[in-house]
């Protein structure tokens, strides 16, 4: 069965073969496993594989299915995790040489539910060292490398999870999101990338980066997969709660009833500014297809924003180093440059320049509300700019130039400061096959809303159909 087509390459197109015994999921993990062995010196998209794991959870699952015990939609899929959730038995290195043998005893709340939910583990994917940074460009395991072109990062932190989605080392992956960690990767990579509301995931058995910006989200090759795979991890109540992921179809349920009646704010200010033109032109094409689709477009002020961004990185700078505070002293020299010159340019940062930070986050949340009270979506780019080239330092604008951290920050930091959920989906290629993300933003637990409008723009355009060819 050739695999390699838009629509079996999800996992709502192969779940109900899966389901109908017409695939088996022992032949979608060689299937898998085969991408991840002909690709991983190409992409570099993980640090540890499992195959054996994955034999043996795919012929269970198999057993189960053809006994009639079929759990869902994830039931013999296979996925991947980003490499900062704890999974018992297997090292969880969070990128980085001080954990690179660390092996936990249990897993993460998340891995548990998708475990339960009879996912097949691959491995866990490649990262910006401790997640923090947003190219991927680990000094420790290599960088990994952009399936659209190979010279060009995946975005980060969660780089491994979405190149490795993006070409079918894997129906879905897990990422983290602190400042955008999810949706820039996905941006670049050309796939599709969910930060739920803040606390609708549990962060039980995450390494974290910064405790209060922290969130949890799947990366896939669609919008209906996100959706599934977030009725499996969605999880208010942390460990031991058993009452969410039973109140049913929460999430892909609504996905079909179009974008009709629904209020999409256009951001007159920060969101357009400094844009590349190919991203400018793509996402004002996804506006006026989102109107095409039934969609009330209505324009909304974010101005304030511009102030309201850089408190993420004072928040993420006091929490990071409260968590790597006895490693800097004990254990500097085995940092990556980068991340070790971020946290020490920082140890002085007073606590009242973090306690304020958290107060103005208060204040500029209840601002970002307001424009909810309008429209039920507000619709923006994802990235600013295009894929950069790894090892690039800079994004040049006219006679000035932007530093690419903080370029690749500057349109999804936003989402972390208010806790809203965000989605990051494709929305057009350029000449040189390139991909622009449009990122969609919602009001606290309305995903059910978020995902619809997703659904419908991604079904009024060819791009979920793009694959990288390699």
């Amino acid at each position: 069965m050739n695999l390699l087509n838009d629509e079996k390459l999800t996992i709502a197109g192969i779940a109900p073969l899966i389901r109908k015994k017409q695939i088996s999921p022992v032949e979608l993990t060689e299937f898998s496993l085969e991408r991840i062995h002909r690709l991983q010196p190409k992409l570099n998209a993980f640090i540890t594989v499992t195959p054996e794991l994955a034999q043996k959870q795919a012929r269970q699952a198999e057993r189960e299915i053809l006994r009639g015990k079929y759990r869902g939609p994830l039931h013999g899929i296979p996925i991947s995790l980003k490499d900062l959730f704890y999974t018992a038995g297997i090292r969880t290195t969070a990128g980085s040489k001080i954990l690179r043998n660390f092996v936990p005893r249990e897993n993460a709340v998340v891995v548990d539910r998708l475990l339960e939910a009879g996912a097949v583990l691959l491995g866990k994917t490649n990262l910006h060292e401790f997640a923090y940074g947003v190219t991927s460009n680990n000094p420790h395991y290599g960088p990994v490398h952009n399936p659209w072109d190979l010279e060009r990062v995946s975005g980060g932190s969660s780089g491994g999870s979405a190149a490795a989605v993006s070409t079918a080392q894997g129906f879905a992956s897990l990422g983290t999101d602190t400042g955008g960690s999810i949706r820039i990767p996905s941006a670049a990579c050309g796939v599709v990338g969910l930060k739920p509301t803040r606390g609708l995931v549990s962060l039980d058995g995450v390494i974290p980066l910064a405790f209060s910006l922290d969130h949890v989200g799947p990366i896939c090759r669609c919008v209906e997969d996100a959706a599934l795979m977030l009725e499996v991890i969605a999880s208010p109540a942390g460990r031991g709660s058993s009452t969410w992921p039973q109140m049913g179809r929460l999430f892909p349920r609504p996905l079909r009833r179009g974008v009709r009646g629904i209020r999409v704010g256009i951001p007159g200010q920060y969101f357009f500014d400094r844009l590349d033109k190919n991203v400018r032109g793509y996402v004002l094409t996804a506006f006026a297809i989102l109107y095409q689709q039934g969609a009330e477009l209505r324009e909304v002020e974010c101005r304030w924003m511009k102030d309201a961004a850089p408190l993420v990185g004072v928040i993420t700078v006091g929490e990071a180093l409260s968590f790597h505070w006895k490693w800097l002293r004990s254990r500097r020299g085995d940092y990556g440059a980068d991340v070790r010159k971020r946290m020490e340019a920082n140890r002085s940062q007073r606590t009242v320049d973090y306690l304020q930070a958290q107060e103005k986050r208060r204040m500029y949340t209840q601002a970002f509300l307001k424009v909810f009270e309008s429209v039920d979506v507000v619709a923006a780019p994802t990235l600013p700019v295009l894929p950069p080239l790894i090892g690039q330092k800079k994004i040049e604008w006219g006679r000035t130039k932007e530093d690419v951290r903080a370029a690749l920050l500057r349109m999804t930091r936003p989402g972390n400061l208010t806790g809203l959920p965000a989605i990051s989906l494709p929305c057009g290629y350029t000449a040189h096959n390139l991909p622009v993300g449009l990122q969609l933003l919602g009001r606290h637990y309305d995903e059910a809303t978020l995902l619809r409008a997703a659904y419908a723009f991604e079904q009024a355009t060819p791009w979920r159909k793009m694959f990288p060819p390699l």
